[in-house]
Order: C-alpha cells, then structure tokens, then sequence
C-alpha cells in the first residue's frame, strides 16, 4: 500500500515544482524571448501521466496579461500560430520599462477544456547597450514563429556576421511585416507574411552593406518596384550571404542606421520678462482698399435665383401646357373601350351607393347571377341580350369566316 502514496506524493510535489514562478532578465534595448513550450505545460492537467510516459497531444493555447491588468506590457508581445504549436512572448524593453513585470500565463486545453494558472517574472534590468550602427532587413520567406527559436536566429546572426565582418552583432528587434502594414498572406505554400530583423553592432558597416546607400541601389529597386517582381537580385546584394533559403534577405528593404552622431535637440525657448519693450506710439494698420462684391454677389445670388426660375418655367410649360386633355385623349381612344371603362365607373358608382345602407336594397344588376333565383331557368346563349346600345362589355376578336357568338 505504500507505493500508491509515494507516487501521490511525487505527483503533488511535480504539481508543485511546476507552479512556481519562473524569472527571467531582460536587459535594456536588447530582444528578449520567452517561449511557452507546450510540452511542459501538457502533463500540468494531469501531473500523474507524466510519471508513466503518457502525456497526451492535445492543442493548447496561451492566454497571457500583466498582473492586475487586462493587457500585456506596451513592450511585449504575444503570439502563437496554431494550438499544437509553442507560444512566445517577446518585445525589446527600453529604459521607461525598467523594473519588475509579472506576467499571468492561462493555459487552455482545447479538448478537456480545462484550464491550468502560471506566471513568469520578466526583470527588466542594466542599461542600454550602445549600438550606434544598426541595419534592418526583410526576410521574405519567414513567419514571426519561424524566427524567434534559439536556432533559427544563430542561423541568422551567422548570415550577417559574415556579410557585416563584425563579431559584436546583437538583435534590437524582430517584428513581423503584419505590425509594419504589410498584408496578410494568402493560406497557400509559398507565401509568408516576412519579418523585420534588426540587429547593432559598434563596428562600422562593411563595404558590402554600404552599398545600400549607393544612387544605383536605389535606381535598381525603383525598377524592381515599378515592374511588381519581387525576390529579384540587385546588384548590391551580398553574394552567398545565407547559408538557408528562408533566411535570405530582400535588398531593397535593407536600411542602415547611424546613431553614431545624433542630431542635437532643438534650443529650449527663451522666457522673457513678460513685459512689452517700449517701441513708441501704436501705429495701427492702414484700412484694407475698397473692392468691389458685386461680380461675388451675382455669381452667388443672381446666378443661381436666374437658372431656378428658368428650370421652373420649363416645368410649367411641360406639367401644364404640353397635357393632351381629356376630351382629345377620349377623341383617340377606341369605342370599345371607353364603353368598357364607363362601365366600371357607373358599377363603382352604384356599389358605393349601396355601402351606406346595405338593406332593403334590391342587388345591383352587376352581381345578379346567370340564371333566375326564383325559378331556377337558366336562358340560352342565343337569348341573351346585350347592353342597350348593343355593344358587348367583352367582344372576340374579328376574324375573317368565324362565326363571334357564344357557343355552346
């Protein structure tokens, strides 16, 4: 029985040893990097399964913010791809940002849903590292994950080591294109959304990256640019200046900086003593001269009244004078016709007649059925009778040898 408690035990105390806080420097204007290995945090929602090797892949995402605030520090920044990925907080302190940051970690199993609490402390510490040169380049077929792992920036540092000739490069930052404006990529193989990487150095630039500033440099992206290629080889690339293909640099995105010699701060203002100099007499300004506001007044008043009265008589003229009137349009309208719209109107008539008073009135003689309601006789076709002027409400049309009466 003593087995099951001492792996309890030992259980507790791996519970225990993983919820401490961890501490981390982070010295003044150099990159800092913290990755949230998935893998550790996997067995905290089962600490037991982590004795026997069985420590299951399920996806799990970070959720993390300042202590007592919603928010990270304004120097930090958090990101992770997918859930079965690492997480990474990173960002460049500066020396506002000195002192203590405690940062809350909340991790999320996405299949137990289940949550599990931790912190890191981030000490911001020393001072900045003077780093009057510092160059930035784009590096077109990398993601911000992809960059920030331990390996991958040695592989970088490597690559500008030996374009720079300088051994003293350190990174200042690494930011993603997305923050600089860029455009997210299309969710296909081959596109990537590049990264910022800028690193100093108390060497000056070499031969090879001082032809960045060069007019040819500059003529040469300027075609690139207007032709919409991109990846294109300018004459001033460094050759052989990545060992992998994702590390490559684009060029025409490299930009230098000088910090060696700062431009001076602008001279603080003078205070005075808050009274006037005497200078003699006030000599007001002479008056304006006279100018003329008619011409202003008719093309803002007489103008625009003008153009209203003619769109109003061409309105008038068309509204009132350019009507067919009743009589002519009566003259052009069929017999027919107008006998089959008096119909209705003597029918409208007689039925709002008999709305007010619904009883004791005999039905009106458009309703009257086919056949006699007290006898039940139905008359023929033949015998029916048309209006007194014999013309039909509704008549066949003419056609030569067709017999126009009712059929049976």
């Amino acid at each position: 029985m003593a087995a099951p408690h001492w792996t309890f035990l030992l259980a507790v105390c791996v519970a225990s040893f993983l919820t401490a806080e961890a501490s981390k420097n982070a010295p003044v204007g150099q990159f800092f990097v913290f990755e949230l290995q998935k893998e550790v945090y996997q067995a905290d929602f089962n600490p037991v399964s982590k004795i026997y090797g069985q420590v299951p892949n399920d996806p799990i995402v970070f959720k993390c913010n300042k202590q007592f605030s919603p928010d990270l520090p304004g120097w930090l920044r958090y990101t992770q791809r997918h859930p079965h990925d690492n997480g990474f907080l990173y960002g460049t302190p500066m020396e506002e940002d000195r002192g203590k940051h405690i940062i809350e970690i909340t991790v999320i199993n996405r299949r137990t849903y289940e949550t599990f609490e931790d912190s890191v402390i981030i000490n911001v510490v020393g001072r900045a590292k003077l780093m009057p040169f510092q160059a930035e380049f784009f590096i077109p077929r990398r993601e911000i994950e992809k960059v920030l792992p331990p390996s991958v920036q040695y592989d970088i540092l490597q690559d500008v080591q030996k374009m720079w000739g300088a051994d003293d490069l350190g990174f200042v930052n690494i930011t993603s294109a997305l923050d600089r404006g860029g455009r997210v990529p299309l969710p296909l193989p081959g596109y990537f959304e590049g990264v910022y990487v800028k690193l100093g150095s108390e060497a000056y630039f070499s031969k090879c990256l001082q032809g960045v500033l060069t007019p040819q440099h500059t003529r040469e992206c300027e075609a690139v640019r207007l032709s919409g290629r991109q990846y294109v080889k300018v004459s001033t690339d460094c050759s052989g200046s990545c060992l992998v293909a994702s590390n490559c640099v684009e060029w025409c995105r490299t930009s230098l900086i000088d910090l060696s010699s700062p431009e001076p701060p602008p001279p603080a203002p003078t205070m005075g003593s808050g009274i006037l100099e005497t200078g003699g007499e006030f000599d007001p300004p002479e008056s304006p001269p006279p100018r003329d506001f008619f011409p202003d007044y008719v093309a803002t008043v007489i103008f625009p009244f003008v153009l209203a009265l003619i769109l109003f008589l061409l309105l008038a003229y068309i509204m009132c004078c350019r009507r067919e009137g009743l009589e002519k349009r009566d003259a052009m309208t069929p017999e027919l016709q107008l006998h089959h719209h008096h119909t209705i109107i003597e029918n409208t008539d007689e039925l709002r007649s008999m709305a007010g008073t619904r009883e004791g009135v005999p039905a009106p003689l458009s309703t009257l059925p086919m056949f006699n309601r007290r006898t039940g006789e139905r008359p023929l076709p033949l015998q029916r009778t048309y209006q007194p002027d014999n013309i039909p409400l509704i008549m066949a049309q003419q056609e030569p040898n067709v017999d126009t009466l009712p059929r049976k």
